[in-house]
């Protein structure tokens, strides 16, 4: 940040009073501008016979890889709300959220995960702008080799093993390191 968004004046890096890491200040107007992580939001849409709903990617980052729905959460959402808009946005899926799956920070980029178990409502979707192709899989038909993100793998494996388990717990993760391939994160719980 270059310049102050309040009053357009040059801003400076320095700790301000009664806190304890640098922020961009302006010394015209005294506006103290804050950068926080990015909420990410997402589902894992379920269907009636137990596959889930898959999203390839057609955008960047990861162009052509596979995800389920999820994406920025917006001003004035919940999480939930975010992640059922995203599923819809995604993949032209109506979906239920039912509960929380996982919280993951991810400090490498500044973001923190909220994903959610979700219900697909009808078995009525398709691509879209964001995603090339949108199917439903079995656990087994997962291209695993061909996640996205660490944090889809990981809470990929965190559903089929609570569902395998007949349980619906929260989990929480910590990816502390960019890894070359997702399953290679470096994970911590909290």
């Amino acid at each position: 940040m270059k310049f102050c968004s309040a009053c357009g004046q040059t801003v400076e890096m320095k700790i301000p009073a009664g806190d304890h890491q640098p922020r961009h200040v302006c010394p015209s107007c005294g506006q103290i501008h804050y950068f926080n992580p990015k909420i990410i939001v997402g589902c894992v849409p379920e269907w009636q016979d137990g596959r889930i709903l898959m999203c390839r990617r057609n955008i960047e980052p990861r162009l052509g890889k596979w995800t389920f729905p999820a994406g920025f959460l917006e001003l004035g959402e919940t999480t939930g709300q975010g992640a059922a808009r995203e599923a819809l946005e995604e993949s032209q899926a109506e979906v239920e959220i039912t509960d929380l799956l996982t919280v993951i920070s991810v400090p490498y980029v500044s973001q923190v995960y909220m994903i959610h178990r979700a219900r697909l409502l009808r078995e009525a979707f398709g691509p879209t702008p964001e995603s090339s192709e949108v199917r439903l899989m079995r656990e087994d038909e997962i291209p695993w080799d061909e996640i996205a993100f660490p944090t889809i793998w990981h809470s990929l494996k965190l559903f089929f093993a609570d569902r395998a388990q007949g349980r619906n717990q929260i989990h929480e993760l910590n990816l502390t390191r960019r890894p070359s391939r997702p399953e290679q994160a470096e994970v911590t719980t909290s």
